[in-house]
């Protein structure tokens, strides 16, 4: 089913995705030759002991899909994989004005977010430190940060592995 004619007449919809789903909903909706917008951003992860870039949507469970209301069934939009449901409140689905999609697709590509910043407080989860609390100063590489620690009353910056570093509570 397709949405291709009375374009003119079609609006943006919000599709409800089931938990970590998003690109697979996104992918197997463009299979159906709908047009669809998933924004998304750039963040830092660990991924394989390395520090990676990743792009994650911006909004968690959610897309957007372009729809007209006179195309008829939409039935195949739910039963997609990967689509938990069509945004409804009151039994109408929820529309979004073609300026607000604009806007997000107009946003830099380049929103990146990162692990960790310069100045923030850090725990080390595990190792002979762990338990530990410092000041993550910056990274070494794409595996390792230097991290700010008291050690026998003196500041010391030492190289921690990225992966038993966390945000500290």
């Amino acid at each position: 089913m397709s949405n291709s004619s009375s374009a003119d007449q079609a609006s943006w919809h919000v599709v409800h995705t089931k938990p970590k789903q998003e690109f697979r909903a996104l992918e197997q909706l463009r299979n159906q030759h709908y047009t669809c917008f998933l924004p998304t951003l750039q963040v830092e992860k660990i991924r394989g002991r390395k520090l990676a870039m990743c792009d994650e949507p911006l909004f968690s469970r959610y897309l957007f899909i372009r729809l007209n209301p006179a195309a008829g069934n939409w039935a195949s939009i739910r039963s997609t994989r990967g689509v938990s449901s069509l945004l409804a409140f009151g039994g109408r689905y929820a529309t979004l004005e073609d300026c607000w999609i604009e806007a997000l697709q107009n946003t830099p590509s380049a929103i990146y977010q990162t692990l960790f910043t310069p100045g923030e407080c850090v725990s080390i989860a595990s190792g002979p430190f762990a338990g530990f609390e410092g000041i993550y100063q910056a990274p070494d590489g794409d595996a390792r940060a230097l991290i700010l620690i008291e050690l026998m009353s003196q500041p010391q910056k030492l190289l921690f592995s990225m992966e038993v570093l966390r945000k500290a509570a």
